[in-house]
């Protein structure tokens, strides 16, 4: 806003210098000044609409809402395949699920590319929810045959929180090989005597191409699987996003921020063909109160396409406690062929999430907070090619760290759908606009004080 007050001084200058019977020998009119003044005006709001675009929509952790990618399309999940609506592989789609619902989406696939779909439940705030509750994800074929599944609950601390669950398509399997018609099947699997709330859906199909050469299928069967140290040092400040589309981004680092009981934080991390990640979660102590929480921190890791990758939670009785992910071996497209999911998942490079839970049975015993919450995340190793994709992977780069990515792990930028970008484009547009508004005032700051000199001497 600088820019403005420099600007206002130049008008009050212009006004001293302009003497109040040149105004009354223009019958008590200034149009100069007063268009002057609607440009101040108009860059002061320009100026200000960029300020406020340059800063989240909403403040990272202050709502317990999940955030949706702006770009989602609506779909309605069908009872049956006969009616069941199609995904389309690189968009993100909402929909919603019942008490005890099952509800299929359709898809049309080629032959040979892997297609990955993961649907994240998001419970709404204040329900109830048994530790065994969530969904159950599985791709079938046109038989309505299972090919793969997974499903992902809440846990023991019964606290609703977003979880995420997917399947695959993998060509040349048994039971999902050639193209043509397939079925994602949602289902949702709940205790007697939880809530029937309705639950929010965000689903997401990824296309994986076949490689152009191919290579071994087997796990690499060496790397470094010792304990990693964690990052030390003082962690620097910053906000997670409310969802996956907002994940803020961080790299190599420790990284702080404060969540209240109940609310979950978005992260995400580049890392990079060869490179291996380690993350450990830090829950700093409490101002007081008492008692005991099993699952007082959960800390989920996904991968580029949204698939579980790790979980580790931490029991809390008011002192700094920590926990870490499992070593993870080196990102590698071989990883795939591993019978351990957290070495399975490590299969792509790109963006991996980090989803950080703090039960909501701490404010019964301990408060509101809010609580601080450390990331210390490791990236080690060189960074090499990909396995040589025969096609491109995915029109938004899922499986490709860019010079963005690593930009964005610096400066703390925030993922997103189209709304995120319009708002970037809007605060660009903002500066834009202003600083030629501003140049513009200044040309006819100029042009009136040479007017008013005119004036000066024809009176």
């Amino acid at each position: 806003m600088g820019h403005v007050r420099s600007n206002d001084e130049g008008w009050r200058v212009m006004g001293r210098r302009t003497a109040w019977w040149r105004t009354r020998a223009l019958g008590g009119r200034t149009p100069v000044a007063g268009a002057v003044r609607r440009v101040v005006v108009l860059a002061a709001v320009l100026c200000a609409t960029a300020a406020l675009t340059d800063r989240p929509a909403v403040a990272a952790g202050s709502s317990s809402s999940y955030g949706y990618d702006k770009g989602d399309r609506v779909v309605d999940g069908a009872t049956g395949t006969a009616d069941a609506k199609e995904l389309e592989p690189g968009a993100t789609y909402r929909s919603s699920l019942s008490k005890g619902a099952r509800v299929y989406y359709g898809l049309d696939l080629d032959a040979t590319s892997n297609v990955y779909v993961s649907v994240t439940a998001v419970p709404p705030a204040g329900t109830s929810v048994a530790a065994t509750d969530g969904i159950k994800v599985s791709m079938r074929n046109a038989k309505d045959t299972g090919c793969t599944y997974r499903s992902a609950t809440f846990g023991a601390g019964r606290s609703p929180h977003p979880v995420a669950a997917w399947a695959v398509r993998e060509a040349g399997k048994a039971l999902c090989n050639g193209g043509g018609r397939y079925y994602v099947l949602v289902e949702r699997v709940d205790a007697s005597d939880s809530s029937s709330d309705t639950w929010g859906l965000e689903l997401t199909a990824v296309t994986e191409p076949s490689l152009a050469q191919a290579g071994a299928t087997d796990a690499p069967q060496t790397w470094d699987s010792a304990s990693p140290e964690a990052v030390t040092g003082a962690a620097r400040r910053r906000a997670g996003g409310s969802g996956f589309a907002g994940a803020v981004a961080v790299g190599q680092g420790a990284w702080r921020d404060d969540i209240g009981p109940g609310r979950t934080l978005f992260y995400r991390v580049p890392v990079d063909w060869g490179q291996q990640l380690s993350v450990t979660a830090e829950l700093g102590a409490s101002d007081g109160g008492s008692g005991y929480v099993s699952r007082a921190l959960d800390l989920a890791l996904y991968n580029p396409v949204r698939a579980s990758v790790d979980e580790a939670g931490l029991g809390y009785r008011g002192s700094e406690r920590s926990v870490a992910l499992e070593p993870l071996p080196p990102v590698e497209y071989r990883n795939r062929y591993s019978v351990v999911d957290h070495e399975n998942g490590m299969r792509f490079a790109g963006s991996y999430y980090l989803v950080v839970h703090l039960d909501a049975q701490l404010a019964d015993d301990f408060g509101q907070g809010p609580f601080p919450v450390t990331l210390r995340v490791r990236v080690a190793g060189t960074a090499h090619g990909g396995p040589g994709y025969a096609g491109r992977p995915d029109p938004r780069n899922i499986f490709d760290v860019t010079t963005q990515d690593r930009a964005a792990a610096v400066t703390g930028s925030a993922g997103g759908g189209g709304g995120d970008t319009a708002m970037k484009v809007l605060a660009v547009a903002g500066i834009g606009a202003g600083t030629a508004l501003l140049a513009t005032l200044g040309v006819w700051t100029v042009s009136a004080r040479r007017r008013d000199r005119a004036s000066t001497a024809a009176l």
